[in-house]
């Protein structure tokens, strides 16, 4: 089919692309109203703990820190381990359940206020770029004929502060004092994957902010495509009011009397909404996956109502049920089963973190056979006893195996006889040796209890499955383990 013969779109498909599919440039004019000062100050406020959070401390640690290479989670004085899967685990969900409820009851609160890619562009790069094209404090279009040194200032400054975000997103991963070191007193080819993550991150930031920008809003993020199934017609977004705006039209004043003109609505149909939109779309054709429910064109209308002397609040946030007429309902399934989630999997969070010990005990049996006859004839069983120190003080532990509760004493036991002693956050492997009568067993399994005590007496204990002889020779038998025992390829594990 030729090219010709293709049906031309009657309006741009994205707001981004022309006709022809060519790059829209997007330019928002900027309107500095109420709305816009409250974003405004909670944006900077965000900036501020993104930048200083990597540097506060707690005890010690870092107040955040994601140490992915050891498997270390600091947060807010907490550390999580390897084996806080199931906290970490209970802490994401909680986090989605949220983002669901809140907004099933705010709307898309997200990407206007707390999104870190629009925080950075409407509050940082724009204004910067604002300076440089000649718009500073006003927004739109920059001039024409702009210098070319502009230019490369404006993209100089770019990288820089991108090259600031990238550390200090690094550092969240490799701690703040980390990150010093490596910058000031070690070469990059002495951290090269470090260095590789930041130059990444930076590349990243710098096309995003200077290039892709509202494009991550439109086509790029899955968010905005997520809340057809979190919003409902009683969720709050910003609305245009089609029954107090409609029909269109420039106010004119009749003359002599004459009623021939037509009853308009309050829109003057002067599309400043649309101006001043960061993603460039129409909110008067109603709710839309682009809308960031940034507020922009509130401020716009509300201050041409005041010039045209009419009321406030024809784009406003709202409900869609309330534009239509009908009672907005705040209790209703999707905010009552949220909140119960919430509070769930809250509460679970809170009795697993209460019940985590002091001290990670976690007991493995030895590598190869599942056990060993001596020449005395006794029965020989290895462990591997790992333990991690959670406190932020050095523990002293003794180590002890048991009989399990209610079963008969082991006859003779031998473990190793050195304490072990951890610093905080410190994991050891304590290999363990035990040597039984072999009259202890009697179905060639031995239940015992691994007991580790502190030195400020906390106990925790894990039952082991000890192995033998599956019925007790005489000594001058107890040599010869059965064939199927002392198989090095048997099972090995508790």
């Amino acid at each position: 089919m030729a090219f010709e013969s293709l049906l031309e779109p009657e309006e741009r498909v994205l707001s981004t692309l022309e006709a022809d599919g060519s790059r829209r440039w997007l330019y928002p004019r900027l309107s500095k109203g109420p709305w816009w000062q409250r974003r405004r100050a909670f944006a900077y406020a965000l900036i501020a703990v993104f930048l200083a959070l990597p540097w506060l401390r707690v005890g010690g640690e870092p107040l955040i820190l994601l140490d992915i290479v050891h498997r270390r989670f600091h947060l807010f004085g907490y550390t999580f381990l390897p084996t806080d899967t199931v906290l970490l685990a209970i802490l994401v969900l909680a986090v989605f359940v949220a983002v669901f409820f809140f907004t099933a009851v705010l709307g898309r609160v997200f990407c206007g206020w707390l999104c870190p890619h629009n925080v950075f562009l409407e509050y940082v790069y724009r204004p910067i770029e604002r300076v440089f094209t000649g718009k500073a404090g006003v927004g739109g279009a920059p001039k024409q004929n702009l210098a070319g040194w502009r230019k490369l200032a404006m993209y100089g400054v770019f990288l820089l502060i991108s090259l600031l975000l990238a550390n200090t997103f690094v550092a969240y991963f490799v701690g703040s004092t980390e990150l010093v070191r490596w910058v000031w007193t070690t070469p990059p080819w002495a951290h090269p994957v470090a260095f590789g993550v930041v130059a990444l991150c930076t590349a990243w930031i710098m096309w995003d902010m200077a290039f892709w920008r509202e494009q991550l809003c439109i086509v790029g993020c899955p968010y905005g495509r997520f809340q057809s199934v979190m919003l409902d017609r009683h969720s709050l977004i910003v609305s245009y009011d089609p029954k107090r705006g409609e029909p269109r039209g420039k106010p004119r004043k009749s003359k002599h009397g004459d009623t021939s003109l037509p009853v308009l609505g309050d829109c003057i149909d002067c599309s400043m909404c649309v101006v001043v939109c960061p993603t460039g779309i129409d909110i008067r054709d109603g709710l839309q996956m682009e809308c960031i429910n940034c507020t922009q064109c509130i401020d716009a209308c509300d201050d041409v109502m005041d010039r045209v002397d009419r009321p406030r609040g024809l784009i406003r946030y709202s409900a869609q049920a309330r534009i239509d007429g009908e009672p907005s309902r705040l209790l209703r399934p999707r905010t009552v089963l949220y909140p119960a989630a919430l509070v769930a999997l809250l509460s679970l969070f809170t009795v697993v973190f209460l019940a985590k010990p002091a001290t990670d005990l976690t007991v493995l049996r030895g590598m190869g056979r599942p056990f060993a006859v001596m020449p005395d004839g006794q029965i020989e069983n290895q462990l591997r006893i790992k333990l991690v120190n959670r406190t932020d003080a050095a523990r002293t532990y003794t180590i002890a195996v048991l009989p399990e509760a209610g079963g008969d004493p082991l006859h003779q036991q031998t473990v190793n006889d050195a304490d072990v002693t951890l610093a905080p956050g410190e994991t050891a492997t304590v290999p363990v040796r035990l040597l039984l009568n072999p009259a202890a067993y009697t179905t060639g399994r031995l239940d015992a209890d691994v007991v580790v005590t502190d030195d400020r007496g906390d106990v925790v204990h894990e039952t082991v499955l000890l192995r033998g002889p599956a019925k007790a020779k005489g000594p001058t038998n107890a040599a010869a383990a059965p064939a199927e025992d002392s198989n090095p390829s048997a099972e090995n594990q508790p």
